[in-house]
């Protein structure tokens, strides 16, 4: 996920939430811009999902996201995509990171 608030705000969004997942901090907008999500002129980025697969290569693009949802669609989309499980003992769905083979 990444958002244009500074890491100390991130942090805190996280901590309020229970995140376990990776926030990217932005605030200067340069990953929001080169990834197109960028909006009012860099107030916000737009909800966007990119899929990208263990070659760096974007397996799919959802630009409909709907935040109620979006948990289970992520879920879904990336068994769809053919991306690995990754058995857990909280979660039986959640989904292996790609390798990052040193990037």
């Amino acid at each position: 996920m990444v958002s244009l608030d500074d890491a100390e705000r991130n942090r805190a969004f996280a901590d309020s939430m229970g995140a376990d997942f990776i926030l990217l901090s932005d605030p200067s907008g340069q990953a929001a811009e080169s990834y197109g999500v960028l909006a009012m002129g860099g107030l916000y980025a737009r909800r966007i999902t990119y899929y990208i697969d263990a070659q760096g290569r974007i397996a799919h693009i959802d630009r409909d996201v709907a935040t109620e949802t979006h948990g289970e669609d992520v879920l879904r989309k990336l068994g769809e995509l053919g991306f690995p499980k990754k058995a857990s003992s909280s979660s039986p769905d959640a989904v292996e990171s790609p390798p990052q083979d040193g990037k």
